[in-house]
């Protein structure tokens, strides 16, 4: 484990175990250090943030980044806000992405991260998320969104059947109508068509039972 990891596995040590459980299998989970190693510094936007892990290596990987993480599920941005109180350089709110536009953050961000949210949304709001989370960055500010890949193998079944669980039965996840995993090439018509330049499509897959894929986009620059 690296020593990144440890320390922002530590600000969760006084959650309950269930909360800890979960963060724990988040952070071996999924290729959280790999997307924070490519995030800029600045003004960050975690989007989705949940217990707010990618938010808190973040902020502890680079103290010039002021990280803002947001999530719509009220229980877990309390969790979150109280594992990382003492961290100074973050902040949890709750809310949605256009929530956050809507309160005067157009044109604000340097990067923008988001972490297998897409997916739990209805595939006819993509194109208008992708376009608020545009509306959030700088020109040529980044956008880091990570998907598990619709790529027909059993991991990616495996991924779909293990999101069921964590939406349908346990609800540890909140879903709005979504549940739908993409091959990359139509990923990235997604991204070009709300305005992004693709730079780099990454496989974070190995190693892990999850097809992970890493896009890195950015906005263009008058």
């Amino acid at each position: 484990m690296s020593t990144l990891l440890e320390q922002a596995l530590l600000r969760y040590d006084g959650l309950p175990v269930g909360e800890r459980f979960h963060v724990h299998a988040r952070a071996f989970s999924a290729p959280l250090l790999a997307m924070a190693s490519r995030t800029p510094s600045g003004l960050v936007a975690d989007i989705g943030c949940g217990h707010g892990l990618l938010s808190a290596l973040l902020a502890l990987g680079d103290p010039s980044r002021t990280v803002h993480g947001v999530d719509p599920d009220p229980r877990k941005v309390a969790w979150a806000r109280r594992a990382l109180a003492g961290q100074p350089n973050v902040r949890i709110e709750e809310g949605t992405v256009e929530e956050t536009l809507a309160r005067g953050a157009a044109a604000r961000f340097d990067a923008v991260v988001v972490c297998d949210v897409l997916y739990l949304l209805p595939e006819e709001k993509w194109a208008g998320f992708l376009s608020t989370v545009r509306g959030l960055l700088k020109p040529g500010g980044r956008l880091l969104l990570k998907e598990v890949e619709g790529d027909g193998s059993w991991k990616h079944r495996k991924a779909l059947a293990q999101e069921w669980v964590m939406v349908s039965l346990l609800g540890r996840t909140k879903a709005s109508g979504g549940m739908a995993l993409k091959p990359r090439a139509e990923m990235t018509r997604y991204l070009e068509d709300a305005g992004f330049a693709v730079r780099e499509v990454a496989d974070l897959g190995q190693g892990y039972t999850t097809p992970h894929v890493l896009y890195v986009a950015e906005t263009s620059v008058p």
